[in-house]
């Protein structure tokens, strides 16, 4: 239990660094949809590197003629193109923390939701005054952690458009729950969470170059930048990010349940967040990590424990 709720955290810890990454690419490609494409192609190959090796005879032609094609096949890939695809749009507008925590309060209404309802076949967790009182802890925990003063501000970045951003990030943190649900649900279907992550980044990669090449009317970009030269590898590795946290959401959720593996992962996008935050990696607006955004972080943990005990 006590491993798996480290790689739930590990698979939290990817999220904001992989919206960091790929807003870099974004500098070179000049779009997020096309950023966010090359991001789910390279994760599909790696899933496809993956299932070779795990799966292979799950890509065989036999095994995918012999199957029903439910909602579950497509619907998690695009909720993944709306995440990611939203993420780049906020963490250059409003910065990461603040990005995290607009996300992170959407997934926890929604893992509400799910677990209330027993939604997408999801196991019913009711909701009661412990767990109540745990997400308050935790919201309040966030709330600590990224509430900056004017004297934590170091780079600062304003927009008059700022409510709009944060009412997006509320909405594109609803979708991670649903899609880890979704394809938790493929799973079963296909029997190998490695098959299931494949196909929804297969998915994800097809609607991405559908909508470069009616959006942005390209998939070309060009390696060097102007201010920032040749482009890294690094910045590559965006999609690899990607796979660790599907694959590692739709393992955890039947084990951990869909409360509990939505609080861990959610610690790690928290710690990450501040990271990125105090270091200001990636150039992003840098904010120094100060006592009142550790007790937040030590509430938040508080409330995945609460959650997890009751």
């Amino acid at each position: 239990m006590i491993l798996l709720i480290i790689l739930g955290v590990v698979a939290g810890l990817c999220v904001p660094l992989q919206t960091s990454i790929n807003t870099k690419l974004g500098s070179y490609t000049k779009s997020p949809i096309l950023s966010s494409f090359y991001s789910f192609l390279i994760g599909t190959i790696v899933l496809i590197i993956v299932n070779l090796i795990m799966n292979p005879q799950k890509l065989s032609p036999s095994f995918m003629m012999n199957q029903d094609f439910s909602y579950v096949w497509f619907t998690g890939g695009l909720l993944g193109v709306v995440f990611l695809t939203g993420n780049l749009l906020l963490l250059p507008r409003i910065g990461a923390a603040l990005t995290v925590v607009m996300t992170v309060s959407g997934q926890i209404i929604m893992g509400i939701f799910i677990d209330q309802f027993g939604l997408f076949n999801a196991d019913i967790h009711p909701i009661n005054l412990e767990r109540i009182a745990g997400v308050i802890i935790m919201l309040l925990g966030i709330l600590l952690m990224n509430y900056k003063k004017s004297s934590d501000r170091i780079i600062t970045t304003k927009s008059q458009h700022t409510n709009y951003w944060m009412v997006l990030g509320i909405f594109t943190g609803c979708l991670p729950p649903i899609q880890t649900a979704i394809n938790s649900a493929l799973r079963y279907e296909v029997q190998s969470f490695y098959f299931s992550a494949l196909i929804s980044f297969a998915i994800g990669t097809i609607a991405l170059f559908i909508l470069s090449l009616l959006l942005v009317r390209r998939i070309r970009f060009s390696f060097h930048h102007p201010d920032q030269g040749t482009i890294k590898p690094l910045y590559f590795i965006g999609g690899v990010l990607g796979v660790v946290f599907v694959t590692t959401n739709i393992l955890l959720m039947p084990e951990l349940g869909a409360a509990l593996t939505l609080m861990v992962v959610i610690f790690g996008q928290m710690l990450m967040g501040l990271l990125i935050d105090h270091l200001g990696l990636f150039n992003t607006p840098k904010f120094k990590i100060t006592a009142r955004r550790l007790i937040g972080a030590t509430l938040v943990f508080i409330g995945i424990v609460i959650l997890k005990l009751f």
